[in-house]
């Protein structure tokens, strides 16, 4: 058996923590290491090297701090501690993760939460599309130490473990998202805190008195508009009864949880609780904090005013271009629903000119609907289109979106989705670590699909019979109870056995059965800069083929390609998708496939594989065509990291179920 020696130690260390480049001291920590008990040392220069991977002076004060802590705690809490830090490096960068990997006393006095902790940076994947599928103003997710909102960003803790399971405490998350949505959907940031609050003799004492009754009353409105949730939410408050039979509070509750009553029913019973204490607090409500919910009103009505009137300002120009005086209207009027203010504004509010409908972008409406939320209606001065310079530009211009704003969910408003990537030398995860966008490829002409169908006539006809042999054909079953006909070999074996004094057997019968095909497929397309000329031509001529044959089958089949550049623009781009036809539409698409950029190919699969676990289907195929290995812009992504981060997206992938093969001209393509 080979003996390590303090000099194998050192070498070790300086080959992992890079000593020729970094200087670092590592005679002291090599002696400390080589002093450990065998089977301890393995494990510190285990993980030093997987840390040195991402950072080798977050490597160096993790091996230095590991040996101690071992002899306090197993190497589970070692390792997780070490996965802490640096997915806090992933995140925040080498400051945050150095703070982590020192304090290892605060990191196991969490510990124990961590275990059935539901962590934002893993639910918010799940709460940003519920959230953009509620109604009313699209909101942001951003992290703050407690959950609250000034009705355009919901702040939420980094972590919930008020419960044992992690089930619980994700339905948590949910309910405190659909609580402070409500805020912003019925009103309750509608109040200006100066007005109300400050004419009691303790403003702060009002205004958790207001938070109180408001709680009641949107428990009421969100089981109106989310019944299941509203279940779950009475789950989580448990069966305590916060409200006394015959109190005050008890009073307010059946008054307020009428499912029409309204902020300014909340504010009649304020003044009657006010001196009677609070009532016991929900875990889902957050904080109130309608100082900063007042100021983002004040601002966004400033900006939703200009928005509004700018708008207008376009379409009166373009009416006025049709008429033959070429007059601007000088104001439009609105055609509103009957319906109470806080459901007016999910109502169809139509612009009007001349007691006629005109039509109005799909962004404007969301402007419109924001100014309903926050004032009951529409303001006569606002249906004026605006004069020429009457707006600073800056508040009729959209912010513009980047890609580090994918951690406050801007990114994710428009269409990106996070993905993690594998680290084959951390062996773990970048959790939340690519940028996904998925976009529509733009038509293009469709002469290169009858130039296909020209060259590949034969081919094509080839094709259509091989695959119609695959369609469901009818099979005869035998040994059925029931049937069309009599199985005659079952017949002749049953009789023998009555007349030998054995029970008849009573599956005497034949039918036929159609063998029904249930496959979905997608088409994964490299539209990578190195595709470009015949490897391109080569694809769509392939993907048109495809397409034409598979129509004969009847299958469901979607087709996408890939890009990318760098792990924060990574695309997938939408051809056809498994409910669109194989039409013009679709075909034109084929024929607009171009070459982009880089091959990042780990977020763009597992993507696509998010999507095949979304359709009911017995077969489910991922199809690749590539003209070569995983690439990308960084340096970091090349080589050995891209394929296994590859492999590890596949590896996902059939355990999800689906069937990945891959199609490459790259004759060295089976080395990896």
């Amino acid at each position: 058996m080979d003996l390590i020696t303090l000099e194998h130690v050192q070498a070790h260390l300086d080959e992992f923590l890079e000593v020729e480049f970094s200087f670092l001291p590592t005679e002291p920590l090599a002696q400390m290491l080589f002093d450990l008990p065998a089977l301890r040392r393995d494990f510190v220069l285990q993980w030093t090297r997987r840390v040195a991977a991402t950072n080798v002076q977050l490597a160096f004060e993790f091996a230095n701090r590991a040996g101690p802590a071992l002899q306090a705690h197993d190497e589970s809490v070692i390792q997780a501690w070490c996965l802490h830090a640096m997915d806090s490096y992933d995140r925040s960068g080498l400051h945050q993760a150095m703070s982590a990997i020192r304090d290892l006393d605060q990191f196991l006095a969490s510990g124990r939460s961590h275990a059935a902790a539901s962590l934002l940076e893993d639910a918010a994947p799940v709460l940003f599309p519920f959230v953009h599928g509620l109604s009313g103003r699209p909101l942001k997710i951003a992290e703050d130490a407690v959950a609250w909102t000034d009705g355009e960003t919901l702040f939420l803790p980094a972590m919930v473990a008020q419960f044992d399971e992690e089930a619980a405490n994700f339905q948590l998350y949910k309910a405190t998202v659909a609580h402070l949505w409500a805020q912003m959907r019925f009103g309750t940031l509608n109040v200006d805190p100066a007005e109300v609050f400050d004419s009691y003799p303790d403003p702060l004492q009002a205004q958790q008195a207001f938070h109180a009754l408001e709680v009641i009353r949107l428990d009421a409105r969100i089981t109106g508009e989310l019944p299941g949730l509203a279940r779950h939410m009475a789950e989580l408050r448990g069966a305590t009864d916060a409200y006394r039979a015959g109190s005050i509070w008890e009073a307010a509750r059946r008054a307020l949880s009428d499912r029409q009553a309204r902020v300014g029913d909340t504010l009649a019973w304020l003044p009657r609780v006010y001196e009677q204490g609070l009532p016991q607090a929900t875990c889902y409500q957050g904080e109130l904090r309608p100082a900063q919910a007042w100021a983002a009103r004040e601002q966004r009505l400033l900006r939703d005013k200009a928005r509004f009137r700018d708008a207008l300002r376009v379409v009166a120009e373009e009416i006025a271009k049709g008429r033959d005086d070429e007059d601007m209207p000088e104001s439009f009027g609105l055609e509103v629903p009957e319906a109470p203010p806080e459901d007016m504004a999910l109502g169809q509010v139509e612009v009007m000119l001349s007691d006629q409908p005109i039509p109005v972008p799909d962004t404007v409406r969301e402007v419109m609907r924001s100014i309903l939320l926050d004032l009951d209606g529409i303001p006569p001065e606002y249906l004026t289109p605006a004069g020429p310079g009457e707006y600073d530009p800056a508040l009729l211009q959209e912010q513009a979106a980047s890609a580090d704003d994918a951690w406050a969910g801007t990114y994710h408003e428009e269409g990106a989705a996070l993905y993690n990537e594998w680290d084959f030398a951390r062996h773990a995860y970048k959790k939340n670590w690519c940028v996904l966008r998925e976009v529509e490829v733009p038509g293009a002409d469709l002469s290169f699909y009858h130039r296909t169908l020209e060259k590949y006539a034969s081919l094509l006809h080839s094709l259509r019979r091989t695959f119609e042999v695959l369609r469901g054909e009818d099979r005869l079953l035998k040994r059925q109870r029931f049937g069309d006909d009599i199985d005659i070999d079952a017949l002749v074996e049953t009789w023998g056995d009555v007349h030998a004094g054995h029970e008849m057997d009573e599956n005497l019968f034949t039918r036929m059965h159609r063998d029904e095909r249930n496959i979905a497929v997608i088409f994964m397309v490299d539209m990578s800069g190195s595709t470009r000329g015949w490897i391109n031509d080569a694809e769509r001529e392939a993907l048109i083929l495809l397409a034409e044959s598979l129509e004969s089958l009847g299958d469901r089949y979607a087709i996408y390609g890939f890009s990318g550049w760098t792990r924060k623009r990574c695309e997938v781009f939408r051809v056809k998708d498994f409910d669109a036809p194989w039409d013009a539409a679709s075909i034109g698409r084929v024929c607009g496939i171009e070459p982009k950029d880089y091959t990042r190919m780990g977020a763009p699969i597992r993507h696509l594989v998010d999507k095949l676990e979304q359709v009911e289907a017995r077969t489910k195929l991922l199809i690749t065509l590539s003209d070569g290995k995983p690439d990308d812009y960084d340096l970091e992504y090349r080589g050995e990291y891209g394929i296994e981060d590859t492999r590890q997206a596949l590896f996902e992938a059939r355990m999800a179920g689906v069937h990945p093969f891959c199609i490459t001209i790259d004759e060295q393509g089976a080395d990896y």
